[in-house]
């Protein structure tokens, strides 16, 4: 879509122009194929060490730890959690890799173009962070039917109805946290290379800071504090509840005090200092930090632009 185009109907308003230019940018994100498959690069990496190499190592564990499960199940759980850390995964690298259309159309000059028409600093800022906020949302739930159609196919323990609206409620959630984040931080990135650099950074980070590499209890308890302080390991908490909850269930046996340390170890709950992270509190963190990195994503954005 071209800016004159958009210049057109930036007579009718605000929010009809950010719709265009939302579709604009969503247009320009799915038509860059490489664009869309580094977005999903982390969450595969973590499927593939998984799949061939730590995996394994879960399983073995857990058959060590409860000798008499069946194995289909000890498999159930360790899928069902390694999904849900893939989950949390994608709800930030896309949206992170939709921002791309806003470093191109800054390292471009684009910004001048806009400037010179009609449109709205506002529906500029609107059509960049709705774009960013509809990709990470779409793809995430996306992934979270594929892994509940696997998980069907595997003969293993599927979310309920309700354990579902709970996990695609808290993917909304993650999803617009991390895309006011992302928004935020990409407005310090000028040039393609920066911006390739620093998915790559947070590609490589983020895994380990929502305790989706290694559990959490694996941690020492230092390490286990700062990272059980941060929204990431909180986004991962809240959607592991609903992914691991009937594959738990049927792991542990009804087994209280078992259940309790799984959660613990795998994270599943969280603590800092002693202080339990309930989900009221890691629900409340992530709207703070959406509230605070919308607003501010949108003071930088309208700056970048000029």
């Amino acid at each position: 879509m071209t800016v004159q185009t958009v210049a057109r109907r930036g007579e009718v308003g605000a929010l009809p122009v950010a719709l265009v230019l939302a579709r604009r940018n969503l247009t320009l994100f799915a038509r860059d194929r490489t664009a869309v498959f580094f977005s999903m690069l982390s969450p595969l990496i973590l499927l593939a060490l998984y799949t061939f190499f730590l995996g394994s190592q879960q399983v073995d564990s857990l058959r060590a730890q409860f000798p008499a499960a069946d194995l289909g199940d000890v498999h159930g759980f360790v899928d069902a959690w390694v999904f849900a850390g893939i989950t949390m995964i994608t709800s930030l690298t896309t949206g992170l890799a939709a921002m791309s259309v806003f470093v191109e159309d800054g390292e471009s000059g684009r910004f001048q173009d806009f400037l010179v028409s009609p449109v709205r600093r506002s529906s500029l800022i609107l059509g960049y962070m709705g774009a960013t906020a509809v990709v990470a949302v779409t793809m995430t739930a996306a992934f979270v039917v594929i892994s509940q159609v696997y998980t069907v196919a595997r003969g293993g323990s599927v979310m309920t109805a309700a354990e579902l609206v709970e996990c695609l409620g808290v993917v909304v959630l993650s999803a617009g946290t991390f895309s006011a984040l992302s928004a935020f931080a990409v407005t310090f990135v000028r040039t393609s290379s920066a911006f390739a650099a620093l998915s790559t950074i947070v590609g490589t980070l983020i895994g380990f800071l929502a305790g989706a590499y290694i559990p959490i209890g694996a941690l020492p308890a230092g390490a286990a504090n700062v990272v059980d302080a941060l929204p990431f390991a909180q986004s991962a908490m809240l959607v592991r509840g609903p992914f691991t909850a009937q594959p738990l269930a049927v792991l542990t046996d009804g087994q209280p005090a078992a259940a309790a340390d799984m959660e613990s170890f795998y994270g599943l709950t969280a603590s800092v200092g002693g202080l339990e992270i309930t989900t009221t509190i890691a629900v409340t963190v992530m709207v703070v930090v959406l509230v605070v990195f919308a607003a501010l994503g949108a003071w930088r954005i309208g700056r970048r632009i000029g």
